[in-house]
């Protein structure tokens, strides 16, 4: 069987005692949280949150994209969150290699060059740089908490980076 048909046949599984149907499209909590999409990470569980409590926005590295950027303005804007946190982790991928590798790589299908990966060299500069992009966009209100943690893979906990205050 396929991983697609397991997963498939989980959520037969999981929709017949599906009970929350009913939940508000804005968060419960009003927060929303970038992190990284690596598979040892599950935000809902090291963080105690529930179906409807949060935005949480995955992607490579958990940065503070242009695509990742879009979804916080319309989390705030259209659905009200008043709180951001940014959550990098420990021995992450995006630290193994660099734009240029990743570029060779894919050259025989085609030019890369316009792709920026953003890999970064320095864990806790990449959390400060992507909380300072959330806090100077122009489309986020002045004064949202906006913070900034690493987790360990290992340990299971958050290490602060940035504090919302600072």
């Amino acid at each position: 069987m396929s991983v697609i048909n397991e997963l498939l046949a989980a959520n037969r599984e999981y929709a017949d005692s599906f009970d929350q149907g009913g939940l508000p499209m804005p968060p419960a909590r009003q927060v929303a949280i970038v992190t990284c999409m690596d598979a040892r990470l599950h935000p809902a569980k090291f963080l105690g949150l529930n179906v409807g409590d949060a935005h949480v926005i995955r992607n490579a590295g958990g940065r503070v994209s242009d695509d990742a950027l879009r979804s916080l303005i319309i989390s705030n804007h259209l659905l009200g969150t008043k709180e951001y946190a940014v959550i990098h982790h420990t021995d992450c991928g995006m630290l193994s290699f660099s734009n240029d590798d990743l570029r060779r790589k894919l050259a025989d299908r085609g030019d890369a060059s316009g792709i920026d990966f953003l890999p970064f060299t320095d864990n806790e500069a990449s959390v400060r740089e992507d909380v300072e992009a959330i806090r100077t966009s122009p489309f986020i209100p002045d004064g949202v908490p906006v913070s900034g943690y690493i987790y360990d893979v290992n340990t299971g906990a958050l290490q602060t980076v940035v504090s919302a205050d600072t």
